[in-house]
Parts: C-alpha cells; sequence; structure tokens
C-alpha cells in the first residue's frame, strides 16, 4: 500500500523491446516530503504524512506554515497520509521517484474527469431503442419504466438514472511500469490513469 504522490503530465506511446506501440501515462513525481509521523500513543494509529508541491506562503494558512516548518519545509498543496510503510521515516526526509525502482506493478488513484449532468446512455451505457417505429418519437435516449406504479409505489435505491457523472474516486490497479527517468522526476506507466492534465494522483505498490 505504501506509494507517493505525483501529478498526471498526460499521455504518450512507447515502443516495447518486441516493437509494439504501447499507449503509456507520464506522471511527474517531484520529491515527497515527509511531514509527520502518526503513531500509535500520539495519534492513535501509525501513518506516515506526505506533502507533495511547493506553493507560495500566501496561498497557505499560518497554521499549515508552522506544521510544514516542523518538517524544515515549506508550504505544500498536497498533503496525504499512507500506512504500511517497512522503512522507519523521519519528518523532514525525502522521498523521490526512484522508490519505485524495484517495482514492476502500481496502483494508482485520482479524481476521475467530471461530465456533469448527464443521461443514463452516457451515465450507463444504455442502448436505447434501436428505431423510432411504433410511437417512439423521441424518447430515444429515456431510461424507461423505474417500476412498478402499484406496488410498492417507489423507485428502488440503486436504480440508474440521470445524475452527476464523474469526478469520482478511481483506482486502477496493475499497470506496468514502462520506464522510470529519476533525473526529470518522471514515471511512464502502460495504460491511461484517471484524471485530466496536472491532477494530483497517489501512486501505490
Amino acid at each position: 500500500m505504501p506509494g507517493l504522490i505525483g501529478k498526471k503530465i498526460g499521455m504518450t506511446s512507447v515502443f516495447s523491446a518486441e516493437g509494439k506501440n504501447l499507449p503509456c501515462t507520464v506522471i511527474e513525481i517531484k520529491p515527497n516530503v515527509v511531514t509527520q509521523i502518526k503513531t500509535i500513543d500520539s495519534d492513535g494509529y501509525n501513518a506516515v504524512q506526505l506533502a507533495y508541491d511547493d506553493v507560495k506562503d500566501k496561498h497557505s494558512n499560518k497554521p499549515m506554515i508552522g506544521h510544514f516548518k516542523k518538517a524544515n519545509t515549506g508550504p505544500k498543496r498536497k498533503v496525504i497520509e499512507l500506512k504500511g510503510f517497512v522503512k522507519d521515516w523521519k519528518a523532514g526526509d525525502v522521498i523521490g521517484v526512484d522508490y519505485f525502482a524495484s517495482e514492476t506493478w502500481l496502483d494508482i488513484s485520482g479524481i476521475s474527469k467530471g461530465k456533469g449532468f448527464q443521461g443514463v446512455v452516457k451515465r450507463h451505457g444504455f442502448r436505447g431503442v434501436g428505431d423510432q417505429t411504433h410511437g417512439q418519437h423521441n424518447r430515444l435516449r429515456a431510461p424507461g419504466s423505474l417500476g412498478a406504479s402499484s406496488y410498492p409505489s417507489r423507485v428502488f435505491k440503486g436504480m440508474r438514472m440521470a445524475g452527476r457523472t464523474g469526478n469520482d474516486k478511481v483506482k486502477v490497479i496493475n499497470l506496468k511500469i514502462v520506464k522510470i527517468i529519476p533525473e526529470n522526476n518522471l514515471l511512464v506507466v502502460k495504460g491511461s490513469v484517471p484524471g485530466a492534465k496536472g491532477s494530483y494522483l497517489i501512486i501505490e505498490k
């Protein structure tokens, strides 16, 4: 489970040793700073708090500036906690992209692109009516029946209907590492990851 915070740069393609053209995602993983060590004695659980992406003092508040100062670092934009680190890190330690050098597969989670309010065809993949015969005037993309009217006279929970689409936390598991470029803090993985360009990702072993 332990991992790092990164930022999605975009997608590209890389040729493998066999000559196959692989679709890949480029992720920037600047050094993550350990800002706090949570312990059972002080906090009730064990975890490591990581911070990522520098931000100006004017875009942070005084409590957070003081919190980061304890770890001898400046204000950060993204802060997370992860459990399960094997190594005993200390506040102020810096973890780079080479942390994944010995790994082959990763799990990556992020916030998917928001699509706004969408109908059932786009949101749930409903087929819609194939033709406009039998009085199907302008109801081609309608959801159809939502349930019985006499009993139980209500719509069951979980009914697939129109609504807000996207902007949810999504995890993609077992993405293969294609290349690590430590001098540029870049990680290249095979396949796509959730989120738009510039969005934050949590990369886990």
